[in-house]
């Protein structure tokens, strides 16, 4: 089948991956030790529904979950701390010009608690905004990756309808590739994230092709062509 559209996860993908302590962020974004622990602990037991029920979250969640009406000035403190974590791989703009002068779509499905206009900063921030033809985020559908009903999603908002001409490129060998794989689409695994055990998932996805950085991606794409 031609390769029509090219999918890419974000977090360990497109962004490298980075070990950091994500209570730091909420002590960034609310300036209180105890109410960020709690704030924390909401945020993981939203993460471990996703990992387990393949159920959405969003940041609004968890400052509700402890009772906290945010302020912007919070968000913008908690994006701030994140923001040195959040730049593309360097390869990252040279393969999407490749792709496009290919007419190969490129998509984005991330699961996130954060919002689209977040992503899109930080895309429009590097570069790539324009390259990109649809993006789904996980905050603003009912499903996380590897519900097959996330995938849909994507390979709707690139306007493609078959999931055998999509490839989609992700970190996360429960999550991307086996979650890809069970809906019809190619995989392609880059394996260089720490996941932690408590989130690598029942199974192992079974990539179609394993590359060890993302300008790698293209030899791949044009052999499949």
């Amino acid at each position: 089948m031609p390769v029509r559209t090219v999918i890419f996860d974000w977090g360990g993908t497109l962004t490298p991956w980075h070990t950091i302590e994500p209570r730091q962020a909420w002590i960034h974004a609310v300036a209180d030790a105890e109410l960020a622990a709690r704030l924390a602990a909401a945020e993981n037991e939203i993460w471990k529904r996703t990992h387990d029920g393949h159920r959405s979250g969003s940041l609004a969640e968890v400052f509700a979950t402890v009772g906290v009406q945010h302020t912007p000035q919070m968000l913008d403190a908690f994006h701030d701390w994140w923001e040195p974590h959040t730049y593309l791989d360097p390869d990252a703009p040279g393969l999407f010009e490749a792709l496009r002068e290919r007419e190969i779509r490129i998509g984005v499905l991330s699961n996130t608690l954060w919002s689209r206009e977040q992503h899109e900063r930080i895309f429009e921030r590097d570069g790539v905004l324009g390259h990109i033809d649809g993006a789904v985020y996980s905050s603003e559908i009912p499903w996380t990756k590897p519900h097959p009903e996330a995938f849909r999603a994507a390979l709707a908002a690139v306007e493609v309808d078959d999931p055998a001409e999509a490839v989609f490129v992700g970190d996360r060998p429960f999550d991307d590739i086996h979650g890809a794989k069970s809906v019809g689409m190619r995989a392609v695994l880059i394996p260089h994230s720490d996941i932690p055990a408590e989130q690598r998932g029942p199974v192992q996805g079974d990539p179609d092709a394993v590359i060890h950085r993302l300008a790698d991606l293209l030899a791949v794409v044009d052999a499949w062509r």
